[in-house]
This record gives C-alpha cells, sequence and structure tokens, in this order.
C-alpha cells in the first residue's frame, strides 16, 4: 500500500490530565502515515486524485487545538478518526503524537501513543420474516450507510427461503451486503444489535421469527472468538440462505478458516444438499 508521511508536525495545544497543562499548554509532535493508493494521481499528475498533505496539515493542527482532553490517548483517537472520515481517498492512518513536555519528572526525549484507524471489509448477512419483510431490511441498510463509521458498498439480490431450526414460522426473506467501516467487530455488533432493536427484534425463540437479523459473516480475514463474536461465523457454510446472496457480491473472497472461495463453498453445500 501507498503512503504519505507527515513526520513531527509541532502544534502547541491544551491536552494533559493536570490543569496546568489545560490553562498553559505545551508542545506536541504529530506523525502521520496516510495509507492511499496514489496511482492515479502519479500516472495523471493530478493533486485532486490524492491528498493535500499542506491542507492536511492544517486540518490536523485545528483539529487537534479544537478540545482539551486529559489523556493524549483520547486526542488521538479522536484525530485519527476525524482525518480517515473526512478524506475518501484515505484507507487507514497510523497517527502517533509525542509529548516532550510530560511533566514525569524523569529525563525522557517524549511520551507518545500510537493510533491506528483503518477501513475494514465486512460482510453481513440479514434475514426478516415478520412484518414487512422488504421494509425491515431497506430500512437495516440505509441505517448501517447511514452511520458516518460504515459505508455500504454493495448488495445483494433478496431471496425467499424457508426456515432453519425452529420451522413453525414464515419464509425468510435473505440478502448479504459488503460494508467498510472503521469500527472493531465489537463496536459493530453492537451498533447492529442496536438497529435490530430499534426494528423491534425480540430473541424469545431460538432460530424463531425475528422483524430482522444482522449477522457479520466475514471481517476482512481476521479469525476471532471474543466473548461478544465469533469470525468467521461459525454456522455459515452450512447455511445456502446465507452463502447464495453472499456469493452474489464476493464469489471469491477467502473463508479465513475453510481456504475456500465462497463460490466453492456454496457449489460444495449445493451437491451435499442434493444428496440427501
Amino acid at each position: 500500500m501507498d503512503s504519505i508521511l507527515i513526520n513531527n508536525l509541532e502544534i502547541y495545544a491544551f491536552h494533559g490530565v493536570n490543569q496546568q497543562e489545560k490553562e498553559l499548554g505545551q508542545k506536541f509532535l504529530l506523525s502521520a502515515k496516510i495509507f492511499i493508493d496514489i496511482k492515479e494521481a502519479s500516472q495523471n499528475d493530478d493533486l485532486s486524485k490524492t491528498v493535500n498533505y499542506a491542507k492536511l496539515c492544517i486540518d490536523i493542527e485545528n483539529e487537534f487545538k479544537k478540545c482539551k482532553y486529559n489523556l493524549i490517548e483520547t486526542a488521538g483517537d479522536k484525530l485519527a478518526e476525524f482525518v480517515i472520515l473526512k478524506y475518501d481517498f484515505i484507507k487507514g492512518i497510523r497517527l502517533t503524537i509525542k509529548k516532550p513536555w510530560a511533566p514525569i519528572g524523569r529525563p525522557v526525549s517524549y511520551v507518545a501513543v500510537e493510533i491506528n484507524k483503518l477501513w475494514h471489509n465486512v460482510y453481513v448477512s440479514l434475514g426478516s420474516n415478520m412484518g414487512n419483510k422488504q421494509e425491515n431490511i431497506s430500512k437495516s441498510i440505509t441505517m448501517i450507510d447511514n452511520s458516518k463509521y460504515c459505508k455500504v458498498i454493495d448488495i445483494s439480490s433478496n431471496y425467499e427461503t424457508k426456515p432453519v431450526g425452529y420451522l413453525d414460522q414464515h419464509n425468510f426473506l435473505n440478502c448479504a451486503i459488503h460494508v467498510r467501516t472503521i469500527l472493531t467487530p465489537e463496536q459493530l455488533i453492537k451498533f447492529f444489535m442496536n438497529i435490530e432493536k430499534i426494528l423491534k427484534r425480540k430473541r424469545i425463540i431460538k432460530w424463531g421469527p425475528r422483524t430482522i437479523d444482522l449477522d457479520i459473516l466475514l471481517y476482512d480475514n481476521i479469525i476471532s472468538d471474543s466473548r461478544e463474536i465469533t469470525i468467521p461465523h461459525p454456522r455459515m457454510h452450512e447455511r445456502m440462505f446465507v452463502l447464495k446472496p453472499l456469493s452474489e457480491i464476493a464469489p471469491y473472497v477467502l473463508h479465513p478458516i475453510l481456504k475456500k472461495r465462497i463460490f466453492e463453498i456454496e457449489n460444495e453445500l449445493s451437491k451435499k444438499q442434493k444428496l440427501i
């Protein structure tokens, strides 16, 4: 990945736990590595196709001085988020904030924090079998796309499917979407659960009827089994109602555990179901 580097931009600001730091201020040194594809800009010698680093430095300075935070961790996180959301071309940022005048009473050159923000590729399964199914799915996608932290990149067709597990319920309408997000998996699943709450999903019967179901299938190529979420989704390879719409928008994406493309997993499951 190409990158643009800004090294030790000096900014006088007012962050710190001590009240004196907020009143008198101090010097900070900010460095940023901006991850970006510069091919089009370099081939056409066109500044509009890349980041203007002079403007970026001014934006960084203004944003960093806008508020007074106790922690440079907070200041750094807010600043990295500001940069990655403001500039469409940026795919990620590694931000380092050095505090050379930190009041720690010991001889050090500086203390520092490093913050990383990246756009992540996520594939999500949506399903509904209560009320207006199409409306439930459309509202969910709109709420995801309206979040400043997410961008809906692609949407599959809708597929009507029979219920699995608990059979005494209506057919489902299912689809899959490709989302880019700067949220962590844990933050993203909380966001999705809030959407489900807004659309009045009730978790009464396991695999039972629902107004909307939002499942994270794949998040980049990570493998994770935290308390909040398991990635990849542990049953996605067994569910045709997941694989069919996913294969429509991401046939060549690799399952990080099975080491197979989505279309290959779909074909294998289809053959298996025909034999049953």
